[in-house]
């Protein structure tokens, strides 16, 4: 005697061939045959999950347990009897406890937890074949992942092996575009970062096939600097320090009329916090500086204090 489990359609027939016939369940069935695999015999398997080779993964298929109490042939996964007792249904909450290792799986050959995708051992995956967690696609040995084929993490493209890409066939990281191996490029197959063209062997290049890294425009005018240089320049760190905004208090005796209408509190305070525009904030900022400091910004390439103005609200003229 063999225990095994075996699946129907709906109706409690077998797909066509050998073994199409009506069942019943509960019921016992008798074959006058020889038994030959995938030729004569009533098929099942042994295990649950070996029964999903030969059938889709369908809850609106029959799933039962079975025994061949009569002669049984045995080959890699499956099995062949000429008498088959079918013994009860299995409900499909248990059949997924049965074909899966891990907890509260809607698909099945998952070894971890809540994967609604088959054959995942990370968990909570909606895709296949994930060894990582939270995939929405599939083969990804990563997290996060709703593309394809991903060993990075938190990709929304396929087949990256960097991390946070949202294009395809990434080895770097942060890519927008595709087939980089460096990082944070949004064009294609650059090997270098932070390029907007393609096929760039360097670093910021906005155009194609170059390796040296181009120098950038400065206030209009070419200039001797890369993108790189003015990363690092002390310029840029002292004028990424301007605020975002400034408050200041305003005393009654100061203010409009029109601010004492806008603000009826400011009788008992004696006045109003007001928060100043980008231009006053910058004003603020520039005459905080050291003549130092202000000496760095003015000897920027190419510096015009026409064009600094404009962009700035800064008239370097008035300091």
């Amino acid at each position: 005697m063999v225990k095994g489990y075996k699946v129907f359609r709906p109706d409690w027939t077998c797909c066509p061939g050998t073994d199409a016939k009506q069942y019943s369940c509960p019921g016992k069935f008798e074959e006058n045959v020889v038994l030959d695999m995938c030729s004569a015999g009533m098929h099942f398997c042994k295990k649950a999950v070996d029964c999903f080779n030969y059938y889709s993964f369908n809850p609106e298929n029959k799933v039962a347990e079975v025994i061949a109490y009569g002669n049984v042939l045995e080959e890699g996964d499956k099995c062949c009897t000429d008498k088959l007792e079918i013994v009860r249904e299995i409900p499909w909450s248990e059949l997924l406890d049965l074909v899966n290792t891990g907890k509260g799986c809607s698909g099945f050959c998952n070894s971890g937890n809540r994967n609604s995708g088959d054959c995942n051992s990370g968990n909570r995956n909606s895709g296949d074949c994930n060894s990582g967690n939270r995939n929405s696609g599939d083969c990804n040995s990563g997290n996060r992942n709703s593309g394809f084929c991903n060993s990075g993490f938190c990709n929304s493209g396929d087949c990256n092996s960097g991390d946070w890409n949202s294009g395809d066939c990434n080895s770097g990281n942060r890519n927008s575009g595709n087939r980089n191996s460096g990082d944070c490029n949004s064009g294609n197959r650059n090997s270098g970062d932070c390029n907007s063209g393609d096929w760039n062997k360097t670093s910021f290049s906005n155009g194609c096939f170059n390796t040296v890294e181009p120098k950038i425009y400065l206030f209009n005018k070419p200039s001797e600097w890369t993108y790189r240089d003015w990363l690092n320049s002390r310029a840029r760190r002292i004028l990424n320090k301007i605020p975002a905004e400034i408050l200041e208090w305003i005393w009654l005796s100061d203010m409009t009329d029109e601010e004492k209408q806008l603000h009826p509190e400011a009788e008992i305070t004696n006045g109003y916090l007001k928060v100043l525009d980008t231009s006053n904030c910058n004003l603020i900022w520039w005459r905080g500086l050291s003549a130092a400091e202000k000496l760095e910004i003015m000897r920027m390439p190419n510096f015009d204090k026409a064009i600094f103005k404009e962009i700035t609200g800064i008239d370097i003229s008035e300091d």
